[in-house]
């Protein structure tokens, strides 16, 4: 990646110097579709779309190199005319989702339990840091990444770690079948099929169950989808409906999501549970929604912060506070060593602390 001599590039490090000299914490801008994620937004904006891009793109090679400030959509656009795409679904909120937006919150959609996550597909990136230098991690093809991977780091650091200015990412080909399937069942039944069917050869790509239904996707080649459909059954939903559901789960605009700003507003919050696969019902009051074969749970409860997250403790996991009161914080405190670590990474790639104070809870 060669965005050394870039105009648009040494405008960011001109203005990063400057707030360094000043001491002034900055506030990294993409599309401002993930500002309600994690904690305060705090800092002078500091607006990296005009950074935008697609630099370098080998289909053949499944590797495409972007810039931080180039629309997600736009990217995904160039993918599907070659038939393919981010696997792990990044979800987009909103209009104006950015790369650099996608890498630095580190999240996924319906496939993440099945394709893994935004850092499985990070080869490279280029920042800038606190101190204002350009720095390079990994390259563009797999067999570069060694030691301990700052380019893989970068996602979901929520920008503290420097100004993510290009990425380079593996894309993968757009399976060519796919089938959505509906089930009728409660939550316990739910649990225990979608485990049994991941431990099976089976083309499953995303499931999700809420209010007595579990709906499961299939994607890979089409005899084997097409074998797995009839040998897992159910009711077939329409490829248009279809893929509105999964768009809509992606984005929380289906109606389950629908629901949280009235629950909001009476005092409730929306939980993101990321808790073991296996684990049983977690028994807390309110309305669930179960995502990645029981790893992700939605919440939408008035339960007390504290119980939820001894609940997903209980259950191997964590709690988010993703919509709602975030008093005490967003997210589930680090245990000892993972904080000290993860202070020791920021202390070294910015000393000032002026990247996104708050974003992770911590102390501007």
């Amino acid at each position: 990646m060669n965005v050394v001599a870039d105009a648009a590039v040494q405008m960011l490090v001109d203005a990063v110097r400057d707030a360094a000299d000043r001491r002034q914490p900055l506030r990294i801008v993409g599309g401002g579709t993930k500002d309600f994620y994690g904690g305060a937004l705090r800092g002078e904006p500091l607006d990296v779309r005009p950074l935008a891009g697609i630099s370098a793109y080998e289909p053949t090679e499944l590797v495409v190199t972007v810039r931080a400030g180039t629309p997600l959509v736009e990217l995904e656009v160039a993918l599907a005319e070659q038939g393919q795409c981010l696997p792990f679904e990044p979800p987009h909120y909103a209009e104006g989702s950015t790369v650099g937006g996608m890498v630095a919150a580190g999240l996924a959609g319906p496939a993440r339990a099945a394709v893994g996550g935004v850092r499985d597909y990070v080869l490279g990136a280029t920042i800038i840091n606190g101190r204002g230098e350009i720095l390079s991690f990994g390259g563009q093809v797999m067999k570069n990444v060694a030691g301990y991977d700052i380019s893989r780091a970068l996602a979901g650091s929520m920008g503290q770690l420097g100004v993510v200015c290009e990425v380079s990412l593996k894309v993968l080909p757009v399976a060519p079948g796919r089938v959505t399937l509906r089930f009728d069942m409660d939550q316990a039944n739910a649990l225990r099929h979608v485990n049994e069917w991941a431990g099976q050869p089976l083309p499953l790509s995303a499931s999700a169950w809420w209010d007595g239904a579990l709906i499961l996707r299939l994607q890979g080649a089409q005899a084997a989808v097409a074998a797995a459909a009839r040998r897992l059954g159910g009711e077939t939903i329409a490829h248009g409906l279809a893929e509105g559901f999964w768009t809509g789960l992606r984005d929380q605009h289906d109606e389950y999501f629908d629901q949280v700003e009235a629950a909001v507003a009476a005092g409730s919050r929306l939980w993101r549970l990321s808790v073991a696969a296996t684990a049983p019902r977690i028994e807390l009051r309110g309305e669930q929604l179960i995502e990645w074969g029981g790893a992700q749970r939605w919440l939408i409860s008035d339960e007390p912060p504290g119980r939820v997250r001894d609940a997903a403790a209980d259950a191997l996991g964590h709690a988010t506070v993703w919509r709602g009161d975030k008093t005490g914080g967003a997210f589930h405190p680090l245990p000892p060593v993972q904080a000290r670590l993860q202070r020791a990474l920021k202390d070294a790639f910015d000393p000032l602390q002026l990247f996104n104070p708050g974003r992770l809870g911590d102390t501007p």
